[in-house]
């Protein structure tokens, strides 16, 4: 059963916890914890062990097709809006009514449960009634009070973002270098899923001077300060091709299914297609924040050197400095808060720059 969660990294509590409940397992359970730490890899791979007829041996063709998202009592539910509606739900507990097409069970795998809150009656009435051949998956970044009750019904598996510390020897065994590594473990922000992806990019460094530059090249002007955000931009846009490229596989893989088995077209080509562009928006929005962390960093480092390097003869021009520098890191870390609001990003990166302007040296 260990080779089904290989591609697990930095949550072995919750694998363990998956293990022992693949032996016996219930009606619900509900993996809580922010996006990007592995979901999608525990899902599959406990859907594996319980779907497999040899209890998950990890080479069969069950799991094989479990761990590759494709086995047919395997059904990962994405929102089809900005929430999860109620006809979502009510799709939802038509599916959990089904019976398993291969298998003994089937797995019902439920993507951002966090944001159904107007379809929490519906959930619960199904998990209250679970049916006997049935195993739901809920995942959620956290429980809002409307959701307590439907919580309350699962048995809960708490997953943490993935240290640094964790995901640097990692990203070593990927072939990246260590000094690189490092600095790829710090950027992916906890998020193993970016982690997987800032392997092959190939502009990460690049990308990461971009931004560690910016205080050496804002001379006081709107002008630059414009064409800089213009720069941070179309770097971030450039930052998402990785993820546009699994994208383009997966719709592939999806394609190539359907045909085999005599679908006219791909099934929920839409939902697939909808639930990728969220991710490319929240993948550059990441992108955008891990920018800015390094844009925090070397104004810290600025203000580190200021006062170190302080003369007791200008204690005055010191001060002053530091008031800037420590200003500045602020601006910068207030920034990156506001993020979450989806705000005008080359607007907010403007007008964050020529602000940063006035610091000079």
């Amino acid at each position: 059963m260990r080779a089904l969660f290989a591609d697990v990294v930095g949550q072995e509590a919750a694998v363990e916890q998956l293990r022992a409940a693949a032996r016996r397992p219930v009606h619900a359970y509900l993996l809580l914890g922010p996006p990007g730490v592995g979901q999608r890899a525990l899902v599959r791979g406990f859907a594996a062990a319980l779907l497999c007829p040899n209890g998950g041996c990890g080479v069969c063709s069950t799991c094989r097709r479990s761990l590759a998202g494709v086995h047919p009592d395997l059904v990962e539910i994405d929102r089809s809006g900005p929430s999860v509606t109620v006809d979502d739900a009510r799709r939802i507990v038509n599916l959990a009514q089904r019976r398993p097409l291969e298998a003994r069970r089937q797995v019902v795998a439920v993507s951002d449960v966090h944001l159904a809150l107007r379809a929490a009656p519906v959930l619960l009435k199904t998990l209250e009634e679970p049916a006997r051949d049935t195993v739901f998956v809920l995942l959620a970044d956290l429980v809002p009070h409307e959701l307590v009750t439907v919580a309350s019904r699962c048995v809960r598996i708490d997953l943490r973002p993935v240290s640094a510390e964790a995901l640097t020897p990692w990203l070593i065994d990927q072939g990246v270098e260590p000094a690189l590594a490092r600095e790829m473990a710090v950027a992916a922000g906890g998020s193993v899923d970016r982690a997987r992806l800032l392997v092959d990019d190939a502009g990460f460094a690049a990308r990461r001077m971009l931004w560690r530059a910016i205080p050496t090249r804002l001379d006081g002007t709107g002008a630059t300060a414009a064409g800089v955000a213009v720069e941070l931009l179309a770097a971030a846009e450039e930052a998402v091709e990785p993820l546009r490229a699994v994208h383009a596989t997966e719709m592939q893989a999806a394609a190539e299914q359907a045909e085999a088995t005599g679908e006219r077209g791909v099934p929920g080509r839409k939902d697939i297609e909808d639930r990728q562009h969220r991710e490319e928006r929240r993948w550059r929005t990441d992108e955008i924040k891990a920018g800015l962390g390094v844009l925090a960093a070397a104004y810290r480092d600025r203000l580190v050197s200021e006062v170190t390097a302080a003369r007791p003869s200008a204690p005055g021009r010191t001060a002053e400095r530091v008031r800037e520098l420590s200003g500045a890191v602020a601006a910068v870390e207030g920034v990156c808060v506001e993020m979450v609001r989806n705000p005008n990003e080359s607007l907010m990166l403007e007008a964050l720059l020529v602000r940063l302007s006035a610091v000079t040296g």
